[in-house]
Parts: structure tokens; C-alpha cells; sequence
């Protein structure tokens, strides 16, 4: 089940070292509108965007896993 925060938004959290949040975050907003990212603190990140986008958030996220190492801890 893909967890909601809110109407029509998914939720997908991450955690990646504190040094690659600025990069990250980055990638996600020159992504055209694809997501939010929220920093809880260090490198515990949140990832909002519209249920719409949720086939192509996971395909960016799953580059930038592999790329800095993140991993994913959805729920």
C-alpha cells in the first residue's frame, strides 16, 4: 500500500548521509514539480508528491539510492 500524506500525495522517506541532502534535494527540485523534500534533521528526508507522479518518483529515487548510498525506510 502506498502510504498518503494527504489528498493526493504520496509520502516516501529516506535516509542518506547529511553531505548529500543539499545534492539530493537539488536533483528533486529541478525535476520539474516532481516532489517536496522535507529534512527532519541531518540526513532523515521526506519525500511528498502527487499520487500521479508516484511511478516516476520511485524510478529517481531508486537512481539517487544507488547513486549516494541512500536507503529507503517507507514504511
Amino acid at each position: 500500500m502506498t502510504p498518503c500524506l494527504g489528498d493526493g500525495l504520496v509520502v516516501r522517506r529516506l535516509v542518506i548521509r547529511s553531505r548529500d541532502v543539499v545534492f539530493f534535494k537539488g536533483v528533486i527540485e529541478a525535476s520539474e514539480g516532481l516532489a517536496a523534500v522535507f529534512a527532519e534533521h541531518g540526513g532523515d528526508l521526506t519525500v511528498a508528491a502527487p499520487v500521479s507522479r508516484a511511478p516516476e518518483l520511485d524510478a529517481v529515487l531508486g537512481e539517487l539510492c544507488v547513486e549516494l548510498g541512500a536507503v529507503r525506510v517507507d514504511s
